[in-house]
Formats: structure tokens, sequence, C-alpha cells
């Protein structure tokens, strides 16, 4: 069922009131892919009555068209940071949302997570609690750098005057917290949220304070390097910040799921489709690509400095069973428009299914060392054997024709499992693309590479080498996702990475994008600081959007790039 978003639809579940109302700035689609539909589903199983109100009218009191719920107001500005979502790399607005239907983004406001929790106030005096979640709420949860206003914001908590923030993926979280405020029980110790206080906790470590860190890049790269570093479920310690005269404080993040808990979720029944109270308005983009994809595993030890990845859904690797992968593969032939493609079979990078370092599973994440980066730790056994066999058996069952593996794969990984890589990637380059495999080098330059926490380029020729031989004889090519303006960059670097794709790689890139500083990432403290946080040494920073244009023009060679400038480009 889809969870009721109109009055009409309470009727007919003959509910009276909601539970808990979930607000989103995307429209609403259930499905696997979609945070608020499965946090929904969540606690819809777990006995509450949810509704979802999704990309309300912001000029009306559309959000008060569900009433007003009896435990708490769930508030995310979607699947993407609404400020990423609306503007590019060089903060012009973007046309297209692929979350709104007919793709038009006239429905999403700038800092959504604000916005609707702003209009709950206004229509509802002494309501319910409101509480906060989604990747916007999660990566703006402490002080940290914005990009778009080029500040240091305080809490979303804080700014959205909102009462309780849920980060992370947040199924334990918000199912502990939906208990706890229905049984009129104390929720300050659950795990996974963040609070305000008029008191530090002393059992906790301190952060530099919103002033502190607003005046002193130092010591917000101090304050950067504890947040990082206590985001680990089982060495993590609690966290708090003063912003102005109260107290931001952070709980420990919430356990891993098992296998089970986690299949548990994706065994939950969805609709895959947008409801019909917006599906009327037009298609939905975004359903193209997830509607018949798999999601296999969250989390990802890649820890790429410009990723949110790891500060939302952990640095340890929480894989579903085959059975349950299974289960879901089979669901698809039921579908009257399934036509035996499966769009994706993955995560964030595809090919950790399956492994973990076993230490870090029971002791918990390396505080003084990565897992891939410089070089891939000792501890961690790489093996595809687990998604080599997945894959061929969701290949086998009847009525499914082609099985992609969109999500990104990191080469580095087949290139260091000795034993299955090479047959790996012959089953991807076999069975799996159509044309073209996409991977991610981001650079070639050592400098930049280093600061990105990326394998140097020399891992990058040892695939195209594998690749190449193993496509001989067919029409199959890589592609390269690589980033301008990022820091440290200049445009001597772009011309090096210019003649790199042209001499080794054999192309004229085309999938360059400038580098957008998100919040909660290392890269975003480069990005404003001016410096490398590991070593605290300057680093050059590019911050002219003209000039970030023209880092970009290099590897893509617009003829006309100078034209323009002369023709008040700047303007």
């Amino acid at each position: 069922m889809f969870l009721p978003t109109t009055k009409a639809e309470l009727k007919k579940l003959n509910w009276k009131s909601l539970d808990i109302i979930l607000i989103t700035g995307d429209t609403y689609i259930d499905s696997p892919f979609i945070g608020v539909a499965v946090i929904g589903k969540v606690l819809l199983k777990a006995g509450f009555k949810v509704g979802v109100i999704a990309q309300p009218n912001i000029n009306s009191d559309d959000i008060s068209r569900l009433g007003e719920p009896n435990l708490f107001w769930g508030v995310t500005g979607g699947s993407v940071d609404s400020m990423v979502a609306n503007y590019t790399a060089t903060k012009k607005f973007r046309k297209n949302d692929d979350y709104t239907p007919a793709g038009i983004n006239n429905k999403r406001p700038d800092r959504a997570t604000l916005i609707y929790s702003n209009l709950i106030r206004r229509y509802f005096k002494d309501t319910a609690p409101i509480v906060l979640g989604g990747i916007e709420a999660s990566l703006r949860r402490i002080a940290h750098y914005d990009f778009w206003s080029n500040k240091i914001r305080k809490s979303i908590l804080f700014d959205a005057k909102a009462d309780i923030l849920i980060y992370g993926m947040g199924e334990k979280s918000v199912i502990n917290l939906a208990n706890a405020l229905k049984n009129k029980k104390e929720f300050k110790d659950i795990r996974g949220i963040c609070y305000i206080s008029k008191e530090k906790r002393e059992e906790f470590l301190e952060l530099p304070s919103y002033d502190e860190v607003s005046k002193d890049k130092i010591k917000f790269i101090d304050s950067f390097h504890t947040f990082y570093h206590n985001n680990d479920p089982i060495t993590a310690k609690g966290l708090y910040q003063k912003q102005d005269s109260r107290y931001l404080i952070q709980n420990q993040p919430s356990l891993s799921l098992s296998e089970s808990e986690l299949d548990d979720i994706h065994d939950i029944e969805y609709e895959r489709d947008v409801h019909p109270f917006y599906k009327k308005d037009g298609k939905v983009k975004a359903l193209d690509t997830i509607k018949f994809s798999i999601t296999t595993h969250r989390g990802c030890y890649g820890e790429c400095n410009f990723c949110a990845i790891t500060v939302h859904q952990g640095r340890t690797i929480q894989s579903r069973s085959e059975k349950s992968i299974l289960k879901e593969a089979k669901a698809f032939t039921k579908y009257s428009d399934f036509r035996g493609n499966i769009s994706d079979v993955g995560g964030a990078s595809a090919n950790m299914y399956g492994y973990e370092c076993k230490k870090k599973i029971t002791k918990g994440s390396c505080s003084e060392k990565r897992c891939l980066y410089p070089n891939k730790c000792k501890t961690l056994q790489v093996t595809h054997k687990r998604q080599i066999d997945l894959l061929r058996d969701i290949r086998n069952i009847d009525g499914i024709k082609k099985v992609f593996v969109a999500s990104g794969i990191r080469y580095d990984l087949i290139i260091d499992d000795k034993k299955y890589g090479k047959e790996y990637l012959k089953d991807i380059v076999d069975n799996h693309i159509s044309g073209q495999m996409k991977v991610a080098p981001e650079h070639t330059e050592d400098n930049i590479l280093s600061l990105m926490g990326k394998p140097k380029k020399e891992v990058l020729i040892k695939f195209k080498d594998m690749f190449d031989n193993l496509n001989r004889g067919k029409k199959q090519f890589l592609t390269y996702y690589l980033i301008a303006g990022y820091p440290s960059c200049k445009d001597a670097d772009m011309q090096n990475l210019k003649n790199f794709t042209s001499n080794n790689l054999k192309i004229n890139p085309q999938q360059v994008q400038i580098y957008t500083p998100t919040p909660s990432t290392y890269s975003s403290v480069m990005y404003h600081t001016e410096l490398n946080p590991f070593t605290k040494e300057k680093i050059f920073v590019e911050k002219d959007i003209f000039k970030k244009e023209q880092q970009k023009s290099i590897i893509v060679k617009k003829e006309d790039f100078y034209k323009r400038e002369k023709r008040g480009f700047r303007k």
C-alpha cells in the first residue's frame, strides 16, 4: 500500500488521526530507494499510523491537509540536499528536478528542511515535536561550512528551530524514538539522534563552539576531525558543541544493521511507483532508474574526501542475504511493465558487496588509518566471489533478460583481488554492461588524488589494460568521471589531465563536473580553509566561478570558451 497523503485516504483506512506525518522535498515515490518511503514503511510495520505530505505548497496551508500528528512530524529535504538539488557548482539555478513530477524544478524550496519546519510552526502552535532526518539534516547536524552562503552555519537543528534530529540511515533510531514518545519515556539516550540542551554532557567529547569555528579555521579543522572520527557505532563517543547559549548534543551513532535486519527492511512490500495523488502531475524521471533496481548493501569504506557516504551511511559494509535479493528480483517479473531488464544491482560501490574487515565488524573502524587509502589495508580481504555468484543467480531467474551493474565500481578492488578480480570483471563486461562501463578516477595528478583520497593513476592504467584485453572484438569502452576545480587544482593540472586522457586513455572526456563543496566532507573543509586538513599546510583553492569554468573547458575543449569571455561571460 501507499502511505496516505490525503484526508480521503485516511477515511478509507478508517484512521481518525495519524501518529506521524512525514514531510519531504521529493514527490512521494514508494520505493526502497527513497528514504521517506523506507522510514514510513518501517514505522507502519511497527504499528504506527503514518502519512506523507510531499513537496507541500509553501504559499498555502497545504502542510495542514492531514491534520496534526499524535507523536511527531518528520521533516526531510528529500533524497538530495535541497541546495545541491537546486543549484549547480557555479551557483546557477537548475531548471530540472528528477524527483518532481514533469521534471520541472518548481516545488522544492531552498533549504527545504528549514522552510518546512517553519511552515509547521506557522500553522500549528505548540505542536508535536519536529524531527529532522534525511541527508540534508544528517550532513548539517553540527556547525558546518555552507558553500551557497559562503559561511559557517549553525546546526540545522538550531536554524530550523526543530526538536530532534535523526542522523544516518535512521531506521533503528526512528522506531526507538516513536516508541519513547508513544510511551512518554525519555528519548535523550537513543543512539543516532541529536537534540538541543541547556546543559552539556560531561561524558561526551566537546567540539569547539560555533563562535570558535566561525572565526578560527584551525579550530574548524580540529572540530571536523573529532566529528569525523566519531561516526563508527562501535568506537564513537557522544559529542556536544556550544551554539550561542545552548548546546547541540549528538549521541553515539545507531548500531549497524545485521543481515537479517537489512533483509527485513527490503522485504517490506513497496509499490515502486509514484503515489497517484502526485502521478497525475507528470512523469517522475527518477523512477526510470530506481523502479527495477536492487540495493545489495549500504555503506562504503572508500572514504573519498569529497563524498558524504561515510558520514551518512557509515564506513562498515552492511550486506543483504542472497535470498532476500533474489526474492526482490523474482518479484519484478510479476509487474506488468517489467520488460526483463534490471537497471542496477549494487550500492555506493557495487563491488563492496558481501565482504568486510572482520576486525572492523567486532572492534570498529580504525582511527589511525583508512581501508583503501593510500593503499588497501592487508586486513581487508577483498573477494568478488559472492557477487559473481549472486549476479549469475539473478541472470538465471525466469523472466529476467538483462541485469545491469550501473553503480560505481572500485577498479582498485578488482586489481587487488588476485583470485576473483579478473573473473568478476569478465563477468561484468560479458553480461552486465551495454556498450560502456563507467569508472570514477576523478583526476590523474598525484597532489590532487592525495587530497581526494583516490588511488594513483597507475592503478587506472592496470585496470584499463585488463578491461581492454577482456573486450577484444567487442564494441565496449570505458567512460570516466572527472572533476575540475578541486582544491589544489590549477590550470596546469587540468592540462596534464587532458594530456593523460588523450595519450593514455585515448578519449576526449565529456563526463567532467566542477567540484561542489557539500557539507560534512573533508573536501569542503579544504575549500573553506584553503588548508590541507591533514597537515595544516596552505593549498591553492580556486573560488572564482569563471576560472572554474575555464578549468573544465581545458579538459572538454570548448573552443568558443575564450570568445564567450570577451563577450562578457563574467557577467
